[in-house]
């Protein structure tokens, strides 16, 4: 399983950087890792209401706390600190965001 080298939060384009050990560059937005926590209360809001959580847009990463060898724990803006990020976790969710990145560009160029 590949482990961050660095990580780095970039809390003005809202994005945290992790250099992965098997050379991938991660690149995840604050509204997206807010978005797609797995703590028990998020998970229960998303099992009752059949839809995704509502997050602000201006929604900000102030701290990111390594978990032992495991994960991290990330701390936002809007108070929430309970969901802890698995690297493993971190690492499937590289190709969901790249899926949304794209799409949002396609928007962006259709709007255009």
């Amino acid at each position: 399983m590949p482990h961050p080298l660095n990580i780095s939060n970039q809390t003005i384009s809202a994005q945290l950087s992790i250099d992965w050990d098997d050379g991938v560059q991660q690149i995840l937005s604050h509204l997206f890792l807010r978005s797609c926590c797995r703590c028990a209360d998020c998970k229960a809001l998303r099992l009752h209401s059949k839809a995704e959580l509502t997050v602000a847009e201006d929604i900000r990463l102030t701290e990111v706390r390594l978990v032992g060898q495991y994960g991290m724990q990330l701390i936002f803006n809007d108070g929430h600190d309970r969901g802890i990020y698995p690297w493993l976790y971190l690492q499937e969710l590289l190709s969901a965001d790249d899926a949304i990145a794209s799409a949002e560009r396609l928007a962006v160029i259709g709007r255009a």
